[in-house]
């Protein structure tokens, strides 16, 4: 019998495969993403000391207003450049549309 394909494992793999080769700092952060089925969060990650420097969720606000809420809080930070980490997910949807809001209102990666 075949074993079924667990599309979250095989996600996490792909995750942990890119992460290899990506680092935030933090003057350049990584930009971390992570859905759930009816949640969004992002966050950026100075992962040399470990810290989380900017977190939003779609929690309280919504999709776009997420965008907003990043470049106001990186502004305040003084962050113009970061590392795009899709976390293993395909560059389609929700995750193109933040990515391209970004990279219009000013953020480069």
């Amino acid at each position: 019998m075949i074993k079924p394909i667990v599309k979250n494992k095989l996600r996490i793999t792909r995750h942990k495969r890119n992460r290899k080769n990506i680092s935030g700092t933090s003057t350049v952060p990584r930009l971390y993403i992570f859905k759930s089925l009816k949640n969004l969060y992002v966050n950026l990650v100075d992962d040399k000391s470990g810290n989380t420097l900017i977190s939003v969720s779609t929690l309280k606000t919504d999709t776009s207003d997420i965008v907003n809420e990043i470049v106001k809080k990186a502004d305040i930070l003084g962050i113009k450049k970061l590392v795009f980490d899709k976390s293993g997910y395909k560059f389609h949807g929700r995750i193109k549309i933040i990515a391209d809001e970004l990279r219009s209102k000013g953020l480069n990666f």
